[in-house]
C-alpha cells in the first residue's frame, strides 16, 4: 500500500520547499485538488523540484474543461516528469458544474465522462503515432490536428487515468476503462468492500479486463486529538448532506439521517448538522487514534483493501513536520 499526501497550493511560491520536504519524508505521491485553486499549476513545480515523487490531480473537474485542454496539460506534465504524472478526473455534481463553472450538466454523466476519456486518449494516440485524428462521439468531435498544433511523441505516453466518484456508475466505468479509482474521503471500509470493489469488478468483467488493473486509492478522515473530532463530524455531515451521496449512509441504515442533513443544508443550517453525527458514525467514516497509534489503525482498516492511501489533511511541513515524519516512518515499518 502506497502512502501519499495532499497539497493545497495557496501560494505557488511556497511549493518548491514543500515538495522537497515531501520527498525527504518519503511520500509516494502528491495530489493536487480543484477546490480553491487550479489543480494543474502546482504539478509543474512538483515535477521540477522532485526526482521520485509521483503526482496527480485528485481531481480535475472534467466537465469544466474540454478533452483537448486536459490532453495537452497531461501530455506536457508526463513529458516534464518522465512519466510520473497521474491524471485524476471527476465529474463533480450538477450545482457546481452549472453554477460554479457555468457549464452544462450532461444528461448522462457516466456516458459523458467515458467519451471524454476516449477523446483524450484519441488525441494522445495521434500525437504519439502520427495517426489521423478522427474521434466522433455523441458529445465531442475531434478531427483537426495539423503539425503546428501537434506536440509530438513523448517517452512516457501511457499516462494513467484515475476516475473519482462515490456511486456505482463511476465505479463500473473505472473498471471498464481506467487505471485507478479515487474513492471519496466520505466512505466506510464496508462501502469500499460491498459497493465500490464489486462495481469495479463488474465494469472490468464487462470489458474483458482484470479488476486488479484498477488501483483503488482514497483519503481518510482522521482525528488524532479530541478537538479534531468536531471538524471531522462537520466534514462527514457536509458530505452526507449531498443527495447523490445518500447511498453511503443508507448502506449502514442511516438514510434518514442523510435526509435530515439534506434538509438542514437547504436551510443553510450548517451549525446544526454536526450534532447528527454520533460516535458510531464518526468511527465508521473516520479513524480516531492518537498520533502514535494512527499508523496501526490505518493498517488495520485499509491494508489489503486499497492500493494507495492518504490523510484527509493537507501536507504542511512547517506546521506538522514531526507528525508526518513519524507517521510515514511507522507505516514503512509496518
Amino acid at each position: 500500500m502506497k502512502f501519499d499526501a495532499s497539497i493545497q497550493a495557496r501560494d505557488l511560491n511556497q511549493l518548491p520547499a514543500l515538495v522537497r520536504a515531501a520527498e525527504v519524508i518519503g511520500f509516494d505521491a502528491l495530489w493536487s485538488h480543484e477546490t480553491q485553486h487550479d489543480p494543474f499549476l502546482p504539478l509543474t513545480l512538483i515535477g521540477e523540484h522532485s526526482e521520485t515523487l509521483s503526482f496527480g490531480t485528485s481531481v480535475a473537474i472534467a466537465f469544466a474543461r474540454s478533452p483537448a485542454t486536459v490532453g495537452y496539460s497531461a501530455w506536457d506534465l508526463a513529458r516534464a516528469s518522465r512519466g510520473r504524472f497521474i491524471l485524476g478526473l471527476g465529474t463533480q455534481v450538477r450545482p457546481h458544474i452549472e453554477r460554479r463553472f457555468g457549464m452544462p450538466w450532461p444528461d448522462s454523466p457516466v456516458g459523458r465522462l467515458r467519451e471524454f476519456i476516449h477523446a483524450i486518449q484519441s488525441l494522445w494516440r495521434t500525437w504519439q503515432t502520427g495517426e489521423r485524428l478522427n474521434f466522433r462521439g455523441e458529445h465531442y468531435k475531434l478531427t483537426l490536428m495539423t503539425p503546428f498544433f501537434n506536440p509530438g511523441p513523448i517517452d512516457h505516453p501511457d499516462i494513467p487515468i484515475y476516475i473519482a466518484g462515490v456511486n456505482v456508475g463511476l465505479c463500473r466505468l473505472a473498471g471498464e476503462i481506467a487505471d485507478g479509482f479515487i474513492a471519496h474521503p466520505y466512505h466506510s471500509a464496508r462501502y469500499l468492500r460491498e459497493v465500490v470493489l464489486p462495481a469495479i469488478e463488474q465494469g472490468a468483467s464487462q470489458s474483458g479486463r482484470d479488476a486488479d488493473q484498477v488501483a483503488l486509492t482514497t483519503s481518510v478522515m482522521v482525528s488524532t486529538r479530541p478537538e479534531e473530532s468536531a471538524f471531522v463530524r462537520s466534514q462527514i455531515a457536509f458530505y452526507a448532506s449531498t443527495p447523490t451521496y445518500r447511498p453511503v449512509m443508507a448502506l449502514h441504515g442511516w438514510g434518514e439521517i442523510a435526509d435530515q442533513l439534506q434538509g438542514l443544508s437547504r436551510k443553510k443550517a450548517w451549525n446544526q448538522m454536526p450534532a447528527l453525527i454520533d460516535d458510531e458514525m464518526l468511527d465508521t467514516f473516520a479513524i480516531s487514534a492518537p498520533s502514535g497509534g494512527l499508523a496501526e489503525a490505518l493498517k488495520q482498516r485499509y491494508q489489503g483493501l486499497v492500493d494507495r492511501l492518504s490523510i484527509y489533511r493537507p501536507f504542511v511541513p512547517d506546521e506538522e513536520d514531526e507528525f508526518w515524519k513519524e507517521l510515514v516512518s511507522a507505516l514503512r515499518q509496518i
